[in-house]
C-alpha cells in the first residue's frame, strides 16, 4: 500500500511509522510531510472521498481541521488508501471538552457544504453489513440477540423527537479526534463519518465515551455543554441516542474478529455487557500500537 503511495505522491516512505491502529491504519510520512490513512472497509472508498470533499472545504472557510492532500483516495488490496497533511501535534493534551463543544458550535453553524452528503437515516448499517459479512465474528446466540437489537433501535432512531435542526455533522467527534497542534491550536480530525443529520447525534458521543471508557469527568462534560450552548441530556431520547452509539461502535471489532482475538473478545464483552443491561461496564479501547 505504501509503495502505490509512492509512486501516487512521488515520494520516498523509508521513514514511515505507524501512529495509529484500528478501524483505520495511519502512517506518518514525516520526511515528506504526509500522513496516510487506510481504511480497513472497502465498501469506504465513497464516503472517504466525500470526507476529503467537505475538509477541502472547511479548511477554505478557515475552519480548524485536517487538510487532505492533493491525491485523491484510492484502492489497494481491498483497502482504501487516502493521503493527509501531517500536522505538528503534541500527543497530551489533547483537546478539552470545551474545546469540543466549540467546534461543533462552529460548525453546526456552517451552510450546508457543496458536496453531495449521505443523509444519517440509517447509522447502524454498518454494523449490520459486518454483521451479515462476517457471522462467525460472535457467537450465534449472539448474533441473533444483536440482529433484534440493532431492528429495535433503527425503529427507536426513526421515532427521534430532535430538539435542534438537523443539518451538517461530524458524525464521530470525541476526544480522540480533536488534535493540538505545536502552536496550541485545536482541530477536529477524522471525518469518515460526516452527514446531513441530528445534530444530537454529535453532542451524545462525549456522553457514551464517559459511560463505556470513563473518558470525560461530570465537570468536563458540563463544560462541553456550556461551550456548544445546550445540553444533549435535555434530549427525550437521550437514552435512545446513546444506545445507537454503543451498537454503531461495534462495526470495526466485527470485521476484525475473526483475524484479532483480542477484537473477538471485546466483542463478546461488550455484547455481554449490553444483553445484561449493564450500562456501568467499561469498554476497552484498541491497544496502541508500539513506539516506533
Amino acid at each position: 500500500m505504501l509503495a502505490e503511495v509512492a509512486e501516487c505522491c512521488g515520494v520516498a516512505i523509508s521513514d514511515a511509522r505507524l501512529v495509529h491502529q484500528h478501524s483505520n491504519s495511519a502512517v506518518a510520512l514525516p520526511n515528506s510531510g504526509l500522513l496516510v490513512r487506510i481504511a480497513s472497509n472497502p465498501d469506504a472508498l465513497a464516503q472517504i472521498k466525500v470526507s476529503l470533499a467537505v475538509t477541502r472545504w472547511l479548511v477554505g472557510r478557515g475552519y480548524p481541521t485536517v487538510e487532505p492532500a492533493t491525491v485523491e483516495p484510492f484502492l489497494v488490496t481491498g483497502r482504501v488508501v487516502s493521503v493527509w497533511k501531517l500536522l505538528d501535534v503534541v500527543d497530551r493534551p489533547r483537546g478539552t471538552g470545551a474545546d469540543l463543544g466549540r467546534l461543533l458550535r462552529i460548525l453546526h453553524k456552517e451552510p450546508p457544504p457543496p458536496v453531495a452528503l449521505k443523509p444519517l437515516s440509517d447509522p447502524l448499517e454498518g454494523v449490520s453489513r459486518a454483521v451479515a459479512n462476517h457471522p462467525d465474528g460472535m457467537q450465534p446466540q449472539d448474533r441473533a440477540w444483536l440482529l433484534t437489537k440493532i431492528d429495535e433501535l433503527r425503529s427507536g432512531w426513526t421515532a427521534l423527537r430532535e430538539q435542534l435542526r438537523p443539518g451538517l455533522v461530524h458524525g464521530d467527534a470525541h476526544s480522540n479526534n480533536l488534535l493540538r497542534v505545536r502552536d496550541g491550536g485545536v482541530l477536529l480530525g477524522d471525518w469518515d463519518h460526516v452527514a446531513v443529520g441530528p445534530r444530537e447525534w454529535d453532542l451524545v458521543q462525549p456522553y457514551y465515551m464517559q459511560r463505556r471508557f470513563g473518558r470525560h469527568t461530570e465537570e468536563e462534560l458540563q463544560n462541553f455543554a456550556v461551550a456548544y450552548g445546550w445540553d444533549v441530556r435535555e434530549c427525550a431520547d437521550f437514552e435512545t441516542l446513546i444506545q445507537v452509539r454503543e451498537v454503531f461502535g461495534l462495526s470495526p471489532y466485527v470485521r476484525r474478529a475473526l483475524v484479532n482475538e483480542w477484537a473477538r473478545d471485546e466483542v463478546e464483552h461488550r455484547l455481554r455487557t449490553l444483553r445484561t443491561g449493564n450500562t456501568t461496564a467499561r469498554w476497552s479501547s484498541p491497544p496502541r500500537p508500539p513506539s516506533p
